[in-house]
């Protein structure tokens, strides 16, 4: 398989700033590009798909990577919007992420759907991935239809994650009664909200993943006080939570609220943990090929779907966000050639 236009594709990709929520340019060459070659792109808002036939009685496998990226660090040496490449290694902000697994999933359809295959396929790019906006691969999800499998583009050196943790962040807010330091007087919010932070450092939840461990309960931000003589009525403080999948984040929050005496106001739920089962056909054909599994630590667009599901994909974890962001062309071409034996022919 000729790989050179899919490396170009992603090298104007990289040269068309797509910061999440400001996607559209991306968008519209990529939906431009795809009609160029002869495919018939769907569009909605920011998002672009491709179908390899309509729904019918097939099962339908889900390719999904995204077309936002990060704001560039302030750290970068180099232009984060110049497609710079340098023997194997491609540069520019979104290479890696998210870029080599976009065109590696798209390369890799391109390839399947040219030959029969026991499912319907489709393949997505889109967007507010990196901000956890409502525009993206939400909004297609009804247009798709049922999902039997979903294979979720993201840097993981084509290892298989089979667990991804999920994120709730929440408001916490302790009420006490403002008065007079020196007079004892009053209730004051700031011990509250320890006694509430001391719980939130301590509980366990049941359940351990072996890929991912327990839910694991952050306090990270508070803020109490108006001045150094009056007790402080109000302790505001944030908490981040990261879920390992066995849990709902439903039964996560009503965990909490009957154990503290703050209120616990969550900024979203749509994030869940995942996981998939060992004995999924597309796990079992991975082990078969040699891949190796582990649970991510990073929230994914996985966290949206209520199918089952796979995040794997070329570059590495550990480049996303970072500066000189950067990927091997040697990894999309593994990438391409791995994500086709992952799913020729699979029995979904």
């Amino acid at each position: 398989m000729r790989t050179d236009r899919y490396i170009d594709l992603l090298r104007h990709l990289i040269e068309i700033p797509s910061v999440s929520g400001q996607e559209k340019d991306a968008a519209d060459y990529l939906e431009g590009w795809l009609a160029g070659e002869g495919l018939a792109p769907h569009r909605l808002l920011n998002n672009v798909w491709l179908e390899s036939e309509p729904a019918g009685t097939k099962p339908t496998l889900l390719f999904n990577a995204h077309i936002d990226t990060v704001k560039p660090a302030a750290s970068y040496t180099r232009n984060p919007f110049e497609a710079s490449l340098e023997g194997d290694i491609l540069y520019g902000l979104g290479s890696n992420d998210d870029g080599g697994s976009l065109v590696a999933l798209l390369a890799a359809f391109y390839e399947l759907a040219s030959r029969p295959q026991p499912y319907r396929l489709v393949w997505s790019a889109t967007a507010q991935e990196e901000n956890s906006g409502t525009d993206g691969l939400e909004t297609i999800l009804p247009q798709i239809g049922e999902i039997s499998l979903a294979i979720v583009g993201e840097p993981t050196g084509m290892r298989m994650a089979v667990a991804e943790r999920g994120l709730i962040v929440l408001d916490c807010t302790a009420t006490g009664k403002s008065g007079h330091a020196a007079r004892d007087e009053g209730d004051n919010a700031l011990y509250r909200a320890v006694k509430d932070i001391g719980w939130f450092r301590s509980y366990e939840f049941d359940g351990v993943s072996p890929y991912l461990g327990r839910t694991k309960m952050t306090v990270t931000m508070i803020n109490a006080g108006t001045q150094h003589n009056v007790i402080p009525d109000r302790c505001d403080f944030v908490v981040d939570i990261r879920s390992n999948g066995l849990c709902p984040n439903e039964e996560i929050l009503d965990t909490i609220r009957a154990n503290i005496s703050s209120t616990a106001v969550p900024r979203s739920m749509r994030h869940s943990g995942s996981h998939i089962a060992e004995d999924s056909p597309v796990v079992v054909r991975g082990r078969m090929l040699g891949l190796e599994s582990f649970g991510s630590p990073t929230l994914s667009n996985w966290s949206l779907l209520k199918c089952p599901a796979l995040k794997i994909g070329p570059g590495e974890s550990s480049r996303s966000h970072s500066t000189d962001e950067h990927i091997l062309i040697s990894e999309i071409e593994n990438g391409i050639s791995t994500y086709i034996r992952l799913c020729d022919g699979l029995t979904l």
